[in-house]
């Protein structure tokens, strides 16, 4: 697992892989969006199986992120949630005129019937943490 500290102002070695597809993508939402720096990939408790990724354009750099960078994009996850998405690739899913983001994790140990939540073991999150709420 990746080491990580409360605030970091210079990229980190990438834990989480993004495809090319990914990379482009982001690229066209950050230069679509006024003051975006970058992507923002996180969990929430949510689903019936716990957590459920969330991925948005961010704005600014939180405390307690990690920023990492690859082929120019910048990518920020919380610090609670970085052992959750240690070692993930996101892809890009096309389909007709409609494309989603594709994650995988290998910390993901079952999956909801609808695709939407995951579960991992107990030793990838402190389930009281307050950012994964």
């Amino acid at each position: 697992m990746l080491g990580v500290s409360a605030h970091t102002e210079s990229p980190q070695r990438m834990s989480i892989t993004l495809l090319q597809p990914v990379v482009s993508r982001v690229r066209e939402f950050v230069a679509a969006r006024e003051g975006a720096i970058g992507l923002r990939l996180g969990v929430k408790r949510s689903g019936c199986s716990g957590w459920s990724y969330v991925a948005e354009v961010a704005d600014s750099v939180r405390a307690g992120d990690s920023r990492f960078e690859q082929d120019g994009v910048v990518v920020l996850v919380d610090a609670d949630a970085l052992p959750l998405l240690d070692g993930m690739q996101v892809d890009l899913e096309r389909d007709g005129l409609n494309s989603r983001f594709v994650f995988r994790n290998p910390n993901v140990t079952a999956e909801c019937g609808c695709g939407t939540s995951f579960t991992t073991d107990d030793r990838h999150a402190d389930p009281a943490s307050a950012a994964l709420k």
